[in-house]
């Protein structure tokens, strides 16, 4: 009975979260959903600034606290081991829906593209860096990233053991192909407003910060192997470091 109760809330963990991410897609690219990111406020600007700050910070600190080390040994004081990761999407899926649910638009545009061609390959592009965000969950472990796996091996009786580190095909061109993804679904619009730039800003801050914690973290499971990766792999921009190489060269010469 236990293993049936641990697999129904996994897998409706795993599936919540996954409708929760496509429709965060379509609310920050605009596309397929009924409200998104410009759909009409029923505050002030003023109070607009407020509500959306407070419901990135409220995003970010969930995210990146419920992912260090030390939050999961606590949390697993409380709730058994194998479910500390779905516990962290069903979190994750929450603050998901109160964002999209309380999310204040803002007047004014940065950019706004004309032509319609051009507005739709960047739409293309947006979703493309989406689509890159689950390409990658695959490339590492698709079923451990999202709790599956834990529950899984103790159905089994066997003993969690956490994913060997491995950089397959992106991950050789930069370390985080996942935020890289998240960054271009966010940035990349035809049409920049006030509030959907304030969106793609607060969580490129998120992103930054949360990979200088993850960073830190991988150091200190994988040590002397992952800095040697940091050392040979761009985090984020590929061609990044073998551009700096070939700029000192030029500057030697």
């Amino acid at each position: 009975m236990k293993t049936l109760l641990n697999w129904i809330y996994g897998l409706g963990a795993y599936l919540a979260g996954f409708v929760i991410l496509l429709y965060f897609v379509g609310f920050s690219v605009g596309v397929l959903t009924p409200i998104n990111v410009d759909s009409a406020g029923t505050v002030s600007p003023g109070w607009a600034w407020l509500v959306d700050l407070a419901l990135i910070a409220f995003f970010g600190l969930q995210h990146s606290v419920m992912a260090r080390p030390g939050f999961k040994t606590w949390l697993t004081r409380h709730v058994p081991a194998h479910l500390e990761r779905s516990s962290y999407l069903v979190a994750t899926t929450v603050v998901l829906c109160m964002l999209i649910a309380f999310w204040q638009p803002l007047p004014g545009h940065l950019w706004k593209v004309e032509d319609g061609l051009l507005a739709s390959t960047l739409t293309g592009v947006a979703l493309g860096g989406w689509g890159l965000v689950l390409l990658t969950t695959f490339l590492i472990n698709h079923a451990d990233l999202f709790g599956l796996r834990q529950i899984y091996l103790h159905a089994r009786g066997l003993p969690y053991t956490p994913v060997e580190f491995k950089a397959p095909s992106l991950y050789r061109w930069v370390r985080h192909p996942m935020q890289l993804g998240v960054l271009i679904g966010l940035w990349s619009t035809g049409a920049m407003t006030v509030g959907h730039m304030l969106l793609a800003g607060g969580m490129t801050v998120y992103v930054l910060v949360g990979l200088m914690y993850e960073e830190r973290d991988l150091v200190r499971q994988f040590g002397a192997r992952y800095r040697a990766y940091q050392r040979s792999t761009p985090k984020l921009i590929p061609f990044a470091r073998a551009k700096a190489r070939r700029a000192m060269a030029l500057l030697d010469d």
